[in-house]
């Protein structure tokens, strides 16, 4: 059997990681529009970073493909994100994959 074989098919076909990460805990705010038209807001904070994007932690369940603004309140950066990845709900919230649009290695404001 070829190396890999025996992994489930989602794990062999999976993206490589884009960049290096580094666990962290950044408060964020994040924002978004609901379905009614109407905008919302809560806070969170991160479990784990990349120039790309970050594993968070939100009380409010995602919709896979959402998009939504997160600002980092340590930095005060914005950057336009989208939900590529949801996890289980933890005590402490939802965790949630999201993808930053337009951001650079400076979003978080650590050396990654």
């Amino acid at each position: 059997m070829p190396f890999g074989e025996d992994m489930p098919k989602d794990m062999r076909t999976r993206r490589k990681r884009r960049g290096p990460r580094m666990n962290s805990r950044v408060p964020l705010v994040l924002e978004w529009n609901l379905r009614i038209g109407a905008s919302y807001s809560e806070s969170g904070f991160t479990r784990v970073v990349n120039g790309h994007g970050c594993l968070l932690v939100t009380q409010t369940e995602p919709e896979i493909k959402q998009r939504l603004r997160v600002t980092n309140l340590l930095t005060n950066h914005s950057a336009e994100g989208l939900v590529v990845w949801k996890g289980l709900q933890r005590t402490d919230g939802w965790d949630v994959g999201i993808e930053l649009q337009a951001s650079d290695y400076d979003f978080w404001g650590v050396e990654l």
